[in-house]
């Protein structure tokens, strides 16, 4: 399935840009899928897939309802436990919606369309309405980081010894209140490695929507280094409500021309590897299917170039002072990342044990250590022309010798 996840800066109209896109997909011969969280003029407001065209179905995210079904099954799949505590049990309509549930939502409804009930339903295209592009970022880094928890409090070794609980709860007495949670990380884990997976597939990409201007310049020059450190990759920039480049009025003029020059700034660094499509300003905002189909949204590619398998690549240097490479094991290796737009100052790196803990400004990855450094230790980095290198040392305890 080729997926289009859309975002930008808030303000942008991402969400009529995603709708031009799914019609763009439908018109195209592609039945599709469209799933947002924000009400669209002239669409259905079901949460599940309902007909807005021949090939097209929209869904919409109620978080609301999500957060209240999660936390009534978390009750009952716990009920052993609650009562064993004496805890009281909250009713549906008593539950109020808490900060980050709309994020699970979107990765829940995410997860229906990778694997669940709605995977089968034969969709050749989904179109996803993200959250404005900072919270987006992070939204799609969230799946990896959960599972890394996941394994790191209930980890593979003590999920293992479930099998015995039974026959301890038998001998105490008492339900063991280990065995659901144990249970639901691992459905937890199942459901986030379905949507990790599909951020992940090479027919993911990202849509990019933005307003020209200096705000949205920056906001998109700090998501090219936060798109590369991910390893995602998008496949257009739509520059949403371009107004027209003469005109008599002098404000209107000025406007004009400051949008003239964030576009020429866009081309310059975006278009060699991502296309720029700019979307005119219509003089009111869209509202219907012709508005949308005026805005003139390629539809997206069937296959897509999405994520790159690894980002990383290792380089052989020649060992600096001090560094003498000695036969039977590698000189200086650099462990290479390109991060477009970062700045040394952004920058911090810890190693610990098989991991390195990467900060970039507002964002952060923790990557597994390549099998080939394992034996290394960390000897520097450097930031240049936007390549970030990580320099490892064989280190002589660990690296075999030839004799």
């Amino acid at each position: 399935m080729r997926t289009v996840l859309v975002t930008g800066p808030g303000g942008a109209g991402r969400t009529t840009l995603a709708a031009a896109t799914a019609l763009a997909a439908a018109a195209s011969g592609r039945r599709t899928l469209l799933v947002s969280a924000e009400p669209i003029p002239g669409f259905p407001s079901g949460t599940e897939p309902t007909p807005v065209t021949d090939r097209l179905d929209h869904a919409r995210i109620d978080s609301g309802a999500h957060f209240r079904a999660e936390l009534t099954e978390l009750q009952q799949r716990a009920s052993g436990v609650l009562d064993l505590v004496g805890a009281g049990r909250l009713d549906g309509e008593e539950l109020t919606e808490l900060p980050g549930a709309p994020q699970l939502a979107l990765l829940h409804t995410l997860h229906r369309a990778a694997a669940g009930d709605w995977s089968t339903a034969g969709y050749d295209t989904l179109v996803v309405d993200l959250p404005p592009l900072g919270q987006a970022l992070a939204l799609l880094a969230l799946p990896e980081q959960l599972r890394r928890y996941l394994r790191r409090l209930l980890p593979a070794e003590r999920q293992a010894a479930r099998a015995l609980r039974p026959v301890l709860a038998q001998l105490a007495g008492v339900p063991m209140p280990a065995q659901w949670l144990y249970e639901a990380a691992a459905r937890k884990d199942e459901e986030l490695a379905a949507v990790q997976a599909l951020v992940e597939d090479a027919s993911t990409t990202l849509r990019l929507a933005a307003e020209p201007g200096p705000a949205a310049e920056d906001a998109l020059r700090t998501a090219r280094t936060g798109l590369a450190l991910y390893g995602l990759r998008a496949d257009l920039l739509v520059a949403n409500r371009v107004l027209p480049r003469h005109s008599s009025d002098p404000w209107f003029a000025d406007l004009a021309a400051q949008q003239e020059k964030c576009l020429g700034h866009w081309h310059d660094e975006w278009a060699p590897h991502v296309p720029v499509h700019e979307a005119a300003h219509l003089g009111r905002d869209p509202r219907t299917a012709d508005d949308l189909a005026a805005l003139a949204v390629p539809a997206p590619d069937e296959r897509g170039q999405g994520r790159v398998d690894d980002p990383w690549w290792i380089e052989e240097e020649e060992p600096g002072e001090g560094e003498p490479g000695e036969e039977g094991r590698p000189s200086v290796l650099a462990w290479c990342l390109p991060l477009p737009g970062a700045v040394k100052q952004d920058l911090r790196l810890v190693r610990r044990g098989e991991e390195l803990l990467l900060t970039v400004g507002p964002f952060h990855r923790i990557v597994r250590v390549a099998s080939a450094l394992r034996r290394c230790t960390v000897s520097g980095a450097a930031l240049t022309d936007g390549i970030l290198r990580v320099r490892f040392t064989p280190d002589p305890a660990l690296w075999p010798r030839t004799s």
